[in-house]
């Protein structure tokens, strides 16, 4: 196995086709297929499923190749450091629940080192895929949260996939709710408070379990819930139609706009939002800076 090999196979991902990637790389095809054929053959596994629209990666394809990106990236490291060669193209990647600080901390990481060529991914997901893209290498850091209902469950699963848990911060649950809605002016509220209001959630597609439940109050049967995908749909509906939802409390006027408030919820629980990270690894340099500027926006909206 060669670097070059490995640089031909993310070609091969990247532009989804043996083709357009012996184009870009300046090579005939079939030296590249014989490469990757090769590269194949020497690591026992299938990487590239081929049909005639293209490439497929394969499951342990996709896993191979998140090595690989980690292998280039820090051969870059290495390069830029001990022969000064400008680095190529950064690749970094964070997988996160719905936080507003991991976004303006994720701006800062580019600010920082967007000089150059750069291939930064902010993965805003699942919970169960923010475990799977960590273990599988496709982001090198995750941000989600425990509480006394998921903990046990989520610790193991964790643990399974070869991954630790750093807790950033704790927090009361708060419930976000427009400036404008009924209950914008109490200074503190209650589940009853909110029983006649839609509950607004994060659907977790097929791991629709609540112990992956983005919000603390999963375990509850409130009478009207509606799920969302995205951020600015689930503010937009907490005006819309007087939804609410419950989360860490520290909310960005920047990204949610001034017409949501955060309010504490009078329960027992507390939420325990931290990082995951693969056991034993070392982060990279944009890894050590985004825990920096992480903690930076913490300490500032807590």
């Amino acid at each position: 196995m060669t670097l070059q090999q490995l640089r031909y196979a993310i070609e091969v991902a990247d532009k989804g086709s043996f083709t357009e990637a012996a184009r870009t790389l300046f090579i005939a095809q079939p030296s590249l297929t014989k490469a990757i054929h090769e590269l194949e053959k020497e690591m026992h596994i299938v990487i590239f499923y081929r049909n005639r629209k293209g490439v497929v990666i394969t499951n342990e394809g996709d896993e191979f190749l998140a090595y690989a990106r980690q292998v280039l990236t820090q051969t870059a490291l290495l390069e830029e450091k001990y022969l000064h060669t400008a680095m190529h193209e950064t690749r970094f990647s964070v997988s996160t629940q719905h936080y507003s600080f991991a976004v303006n901390a994720f701006a800062d990481l580019i600010r920082e080192f967007g000089e150059n060529r750069y291939d930064f991914t902010l993965r805003e997901t699942q919970t169960y895929e923010i475990i799977e893209d960590v273990s599988r290498l496709k982001s090198e850091i995750g941000i989600l949260y425990l509480s006394s209902a998921n903990e046990e469950v989520l610790t193991k699963l964790i643990r399974k996939n070869g991954l630790v848990f750093n807790e950033l911060f704790s927090a009361q649950p708060h419930v976000f709710i427009s400036s404008h809605h009924p209950l914008a002016h109490r200074k503190k509220l209650s589940l009853k408070d909110l029983e006649p209001y839609p509950y607004l959630s994060f659907e977790q597609g097929n791991n629709n379990s609540f112990y992956f439940s983005e919000e603390i109050l999963s375990t509850l049967d409130c009478r009207k819930n509606v799920k969302v995908r995205d951020r600015a749909t689930l503010f937009s509906l907490c005006g819309g139609i007087d939804g609410y939802t419950v989360s860490s409390g520290i909310i960005s006027k920047e990204l949610s706009g001034v017409d949501i408030i955060a309010i504490p919820l009078d329960i027992k629980d507390t939420m325990h939002i931290g990082t995951i990270t693969r056991s034993g690894a070392v982060l990279s340099p944009y890894g050590d800076s985004y825990m920096e500027a992480l903690k930076k926006y913490i300490r500032n909206d807590l």
